[in-house]
């Protein structure tokens, strides 16, 4: 189901019913395909359907009037790119794609009634909100304070968490379907400095590539590199609080 690394993201934060779920695939009105670096919605529309990614990578990004249209977020299987439509008359905001992809339409009003019904539901769309603003919140202190080595290291440590709690990680490694001039617009460096820094983790032995493909050879030796905490990812203690939050 196209719902599913959805249902197993929210599921790091509470435990859903067979109807939360049920409710969770209804939702799901429409399925489009869009291609390597097509848009997906622009900034000023007025969606009427909330957009989950549920193959590919996507991104937010802004357009400036100089051309540039800097990432603010990537975007995997499993998120929601827009559920704040909900509430918002337009968005502040462009998506695009950054492979292809497969994307599932929510309706407005299907949102809308699925949170009158479901509080646990509520409960875990707003976690995933909080949580896409927390990692913003880290890209910033990542993009200002951290050198260049230490901004890729980062970067790929939480992509391979991100990609792990939806499953689709594999021994450590995940795909990586981005050229270097997208890594390096994330970390506000060149894609001539970006390769470099691929070469120096290269060299540290703790990352190889094959591909696309990003393999992470010692995941502890490079958080420690990389000064990486994943709390902001609100991935540790994960049965400790998913026992409080159903038990409130």
């Amino acid at each position: 189901m196209g719902t599913d690394a959805l249902i197993q993201k929210l599921e790091q934060f509470i435990q859903l019913t067979e109807e939360d779920k049920r409710l969770l695939r209804n939702a799901v009105r429409d399925v489009r395909v869009f291609d390597r670096r097509e848009d997906i919605i622009h900034e000023g529309d007025r969606p009427e359907n909330v957009h989950l990614v549920m193959k590919g990578w996507a991104a937010r990004y802004k357009s400036l009037p100089n051309g540039d249209q800097p990432i603010l977020a990537f975007l995997i299987p499993g998120d929601l790119c827009d559920v704040h439509v909900a509430l918002l008359d337009e968005m502040d905001h462009s998506l695009k794609a950054l492979s292809p992809c497969r994307i599932a339409l929510l309706p407005r009003d299907a949102i809308q009634t699925m949170l009158k019904q479901s509080e646990r539901l509520t409960r875990a769309l707003w976690w995933a909100t909080l949580l896409d603003e927390a990692i913003l919140r880290e890209w910033l202190v990542t993009t200002g304070h951290r050198p260049a080595n230490q901004r890729l290291g980062h970067l790929i440590c939480e992509m391979l968490l991100r990609m792990r709690a939806v499953g689709l990680s594999k021994d450590d490694s995940f795909e990586l379907p981005l050229t270097q001039d997208e890594l390096g617009d994330v970390m506000g460096i060149s894609s001539v400095h970006t390769n470099r820094m691929i070469q120096e983790l290269r060299g540290e032995g703790l990352i190889t590539t094959e591909g696309k493909r990003m393999v992470v050879n010692d995941l502890d030796r490079l958080m420690e590199f990389a000064e990486f905490d994943p709390n902001y990812l609100h991935q540790v203690n994960k049965r400790a609080r998913l026992a409080r939050v159903n038990a409130s």
